[in-house]
């Protein structure tokens, strides 16, 4: 069981960075203007935040 946790939080954290890094990338490229980026990332990272959650939740009760 905690080898399940420990995995899933280092997957979880590769995820993040990776997708914030994307985020980024596609801020450069699409010269969002630096009053947005804020934004964009909380909402991103909101939403990734809870697949995961509920990605954890089928995996430990399925």
């Amino acid at each position: 069981m905690a080898a399940l946790i420990i995995t899933f939080i280092i997957f979880s954290v590769f995820i993040l960075y990776h997708i914030n890094r994307m985020t980024n990338l596609l801020c450069i490229q699409k010269e969002i203007p630096e009053e947005r980026h804020e934004k964009i990332f909380r909402t991103v990272n909101i939403l990734i935040v809870i697949l995961l959650s509920t990605s954890y939740i089928e995996i430990l009760y399925v």
